[in-house]
């Protein structure tokens, strides 16, 4: 059946700082972060090349990070073309963060110990403060991915590119390997400009996960 790329947007200055880029800021790519992308855009092409599809899909975020990422796999994908449709989808958000925005995990363990210590104990169930929970982001993520899925499973041609956010990715992959959902931040690291690749099964048996944070050299 057909496969997804789900690829983490590229780097931005948060990112590479290591503190919380949620909803509240629509950062733009650095520098390094472009060509990162163009990069993950390459290696995506010859992925596609490989799996010999002829039904695709680009879904991103709606935040800018995801969207330059996205264009630049365009360019790659189909570089003699003026322009490959990019579909945008809300729920494909990153986890929104509250009032640990723009804080590094120590910075947030100082401001509220013992709320941090029980998101990081189970941030499925636990909401970041004036924010939300990875549950709030599965909640709203998985019927887009749910979507996408469905539209893969009935062809084995089809594939699809979705350009998303740490949380949303760690969640979905956590939940195709079967893992815990509250597991998903302990045993799951996805990097800026990585992707993961998952190909749909037949029947009812679970989804294949092929790649997992791969990032291009």
């Amino acid at each position: 059946m057909g496969s997804v790329f789900l690829v983490r947007h590229a780097t931005t200055r948060a990112s590479a700082s290591g503190t919380n880029l949620g909803q509240a800021d629509d950062a733009a790519l650095t520098a390094d972060g472009d060509r990162l992308a163009a990069r993950v855009g390459g290696a995506i092409a010859l992925e596609l090349e490989a799996l010999a599809g002829r039904d695709f899909r680009l879904v991103s975020s709606p935040a800018r990070r995801c969207l330059t990422t996205a264009e630049a796999i365009a360019r790659a994908i189909a570089p003699t073309s003026d322009s490959l449709p990019i579909a945008t989808e809300v729920g494909l958000r990153e986890l929104d963060y509250g009032a640990w925005e723009g804080l590094t995990a120590e910075e947030c363990r100082r401001r509220d110990p013992e709320l941090r210590a029980a998101w990081e104990a189970d941030p499925v169930e636990v909401r970041a403060p004036g924010g939300e929970s990875g549950g709030d982001v599965a909640a709203r993520a998985f019927p887009v991915l749910d979507g996408i899925e469905a539209w893969l499973a009935a062809d084995r041609r089809r594939a699809a590119v979705v350009v998303s956010h740490n949380h949303v990715i760690r969640l979905r992959l956590a939940a195709s390997l079967g893992l815990p959902l509250a597991d998903y931040r302990r045993r799951l690291q996805i990097e800026p400009g990585s992707y993961s690749l998952v190909t749909m099964m037949a029947g009812d048996q679970v989804p294949a996960v092929r790649r997992i944070g791969i990032v291009p050299a």
